[in-house]
């Protein structure tokens, strides 16, 4: 049992070492975005609000995982404070670039993020009893998850539509699935309802995502690979 439950413990670190390093895909991919907005001084038409619900999302996790709610998910609590970090740092260059409406705008989302993520903390630390705890605030975590791997389902109905995979960037799809199928493995391996339900959800999405993505991929490819004109000489 003992060299069982150690080989578990190694597994579970492996798995939450792998997601840290396909998340990295995630929070780097709107770089491009940003150095767009940086070399125009303008965020043109973007928006904001991803990185809000980003950040929010990541806040609630974070604290999900640290030991005052849940103990053993060291590996959650990095991750998302990782995410956090790059969240922020998004939107305060957004807010150095935006009009002045959507910089108040967003200086507005930006508080009400933190005052809710404050609400949350000083809300759980009220119940005393551990276990009921985390599963409030595993509860939270799980739906913010869960609705956040939902948001391709917008983009999922966009290449259908179009038959085509341009909205759709094949890194971060990638990405998005590796990540998830790393803490699916790591909240199996760590006994973890709330860890391992949404990524595994997250996981299956982005399946979707991958098969669609070369799906029609292959089907533009075959499309311009036909003549245009058709000679019956």
């Amino acid at each position: 049992m003992v060299l069982l439950g150690s080989i578990f413990s190694i597994c579970r670190d492996a798995a939450g070492v792998a997601g840290h390093i396909f998340a990295f895909g995630l929070f780097l991919s709107p770089l491009d975005t940003f150095r767009r907005v940086i070399r125009n001084k303008t965020t043109e038409q973007f928006s904001g609000l991803p990185y809000i619900y980003a950040l929010l999302n990541c806040l609630i996790c974070l604290w999900y995982g640290t030991p005052l709610v849940s103990p053993r998910n060291t590996m959650v609590m990095t991750v998302n404070s990782i995410g956090a970090v790059f969240q922020l740092a998004y939107i305060i260059l957004f807010i150095t670039y935006a009009e002045k409406g959507k910089k108040i705008k967003m200086l507005g989302l930006l508080l009400a993020v933190f005052a809710f993520f404050v609400v949350i903390v000083t809300g759980s630390l009220q119940i005393p009893d551990l276990l009921l705890r985390r599963n409030v605030v595993g509860i939270l975590s799980c739906a913010s998850l869960v609705s956040m791997f939902a948001s391709p389902l917008f983009i999922i109905n966009l290449v259908i539509r179009t038959k085509s995979v341009e909205f759709m960037p094949f890194y971060l799809s990638l990405s998005t699935f590796l990540m998830s199928v790393s803490f699916f493995l790591y909240g199996l391996f760590n006994y973890d309802l709330f860890v391992y339900a949404p990524n595994g959800i997250g996981a299956l999405l982005g399946i979707v995502q991958l098969v669609l993505y070369f799906y029609y991929s292959r089907v533009a490819k075959e499309e311009a690979r036909e003549p245009l004109i058709v000679s019956y000489a």
